[in-house]
């Protein structure tokens, strides 16, 4: 019902031929948070000789909204491996900007490719992951003979009760993953033979 995102940010350095590469880690939910880091990682290390990038918007490997840059390093040496390790890594909604301080040796286009997947590979292996969860809440109305029958149905689709009101009808407030709003609303409707209504909040169907 989730996939797994970074808990923090995070730096990790590592050096090949006396090139360092600094890569910083970020959770992210938009394409323009992911921007906003990368520019901030810029920002960081002004004197740096690249700062190439690679971000995985959605879950993990998702290419509705990725982006990629090599940043003055050779075509396809740099953003395309840091993408393809964030595409086959177990975690969505991360963007990885690897900082280059150029130590004097060519390392060739094998060479970065290598250096370049290698820095962002040691950053996610020390990272740490949590699930994420997009969650809908939604108001449930009905009568109160059905409140039993309700509450056995939500852990079936990992829906939580979060309020319950008694008026002249039974109120549930509920949050449930949007990935089960659908069956939910089904097995409401079951539980409850059609005599319940089901209104999703309109702020979390964005």
């Amino acid at each position: 019902m989730g996939y797994p995102v970074l808990v923090d940010r995070s730096t990790t350095e590592t050096e090949v031929q006396k090139s360092r590469f600094i890569c910083d880690l970020a959770p992210v939910a938009t394409t323009d948070t992911a921007q906003a880091f990368i520019d901030e990682i810029r920002t960081r290390y002004p004197d740096a000789s690249h700062h190439c990038f690679a971000y995985v918007v959605g879950p993990p490997g998702s290419t509705a909204r990725i982006g990629q840059s090599d940043d003055g390093e050779p075509h396809g040496t740099a953003g395309r491996p840091m993408l393809n390790v964030l595409l086959h890594a177990d975690v969505g909604d991360v963007v990885a900007v690897v900082t280059r301080y150029f130590g004097g040796t060519k390392l060739g286009k094998g060479g970065l490719v290598r250096a370049y997947a290698g820095a962002v590979q040691a950053g996610l292996d020390g990272a740490p992951t949590a699930d994420k969860v997009d969650w809908v809440q939604a108001t449930i109305r009905g009568d109160y003979a059905f409140g039993d029958a309700l509450r056995r149905v939500y852990p079936r689709f990992g829906a939580e009760l979060v309020e319950e009101t008694f008026e002249a009808t039974l109120g549930h407030r509920v949050r449930v993953p949007r990935l089960q709003l659908a069956s939910l609303t089904e097995a409401v409707t079951d539980a409850t033979r059609g005599r319940a209504t089901f209104l999703v909040d309109d702020d979390t169907t964005e």
